[in-house]
């Protein structure tokens, strides 16, 4: 019984994501210190290849281009630009987030200089609606 009601729940959860019409997920790549991309698309695939397609317009090659985060449905993302004391830096996102309270929450609690005291660098870069439109001026 129990096996049948995963699986069920499994179609279940399956069967609303082929029927929707308009793009869903959000996918983020990365190609470190050449560039980034950032797409929205009703399948993974879909989504991270117009975000590779994105990565490589500042002259990355498509397997420079690392596939990092992928949420479904997208949520609100945040992006936060994150650097060591000694030197090294990095982005990090989190997607699916229920809200811009929750992604603009989730940004101040990773750059919680208490919890991590050895970054010299740590502030959101960009946050996305559900849509995957960027919410920051750049």
């Amino acid at each position: 019984m129990i096996k049948l009601s995963i699986a069920l729940s499994s179609i279940l959860i399956v069967m609303p994501a082929m029927a929707q019409d308009g793009p869903r997920g959000i996918a983020f790549v990365q190609a470190p210190e050449q560039g980034s991309g950032v797409a929205t698309g009703a399948t993974m695939q879909e989504a991270f290849g117009k975000a590779t397609d994105q990565c490589m317009e500042s002259g990355a090659l498509a397997e420079d281009c690392i596939k990092t985060n992928w949420c479904y449905p997208a949520g609100w993302s945040v992006d936060i630009f994150v650097q060591h004391s000694e030197g090294p830096h990095w982005h990090e996102v989190v997607c699916g987030l229920p809200s811009k309270a929750a992604a603009q929450a989730t940004a101040l609690h990773i750059c919680d200089r208490n919890e991590r005291d050895y970054l010299i660098e740590c502030s959101p870069v960009q946050f996305y609606d559900e849509q995957g439109v960027a919410q920051m001026e750049n």
